[in-house]
């Protein structure tokens, strides 16, 4: 049996906010916004090419047996391209405040572009959710 990671929760304070950052700024498609149950709003967005999107929410409560997320407390959460310098200049020309391209090498973090699979930038949503886009070798498909 396959398993697959399709969407993932990412909590907001701010719906509308967050559905423009991610639409506007980082270029996601936004697939779904809508009003489950009253106060209850989903607003799903999907990076250009993946098949995972994120699910931003707001007034949902934890699902039984789970434990809330608040706002800002998700980090690491992972992007990958292959030319990273084109990514951070589409990011920039949206508006994102994005880090410089680091990589890491022999003598820890140093800006610039690394071997294959070293190369990273990274940025935070209005409420500090923290990402992480790395430079891979080819599309995953192709992996």
């Amino acid at each position: 049996m396959n398993m697959t990671l399709e969407v993932v929760p990412v909590p907001v304070t701010d719906l509308d906010r967050a559905k423009e950052f991610y639409g506007e700024k980082c270029g996601f498609r936004i697939d779904v916004d809508n009003e489950v149950a009253p106060g209850i709003r989903v607003v799903q967005a999907t990076p250009p090419g993946s098949r995972c999107s994120i699910a931003l929410l707001g007034g949902m409560p934890p699902m039984p047996g789970t434990r809330r997320t608040e706002p800002g407390a998700l980090h690491g959460l992972q992007l990958c391209v292959t030319d990273i310098e084109a990514a951070r200049a589409g990011f920039v020309e949206r508006g994102l405040e994005v880090s410089p391209v680091m990589h890491l090498g022999p003598e820890g973090w140093q800006e610039g572009k690394g071997d294959t699979w070293s190369t990273f930038m990274s940025f935070e949503d209005p409420d500090g959710n923290g990402w992480v886009v790395q430079e891979v070798p080819a599309e995953l498909s192709e992996r």
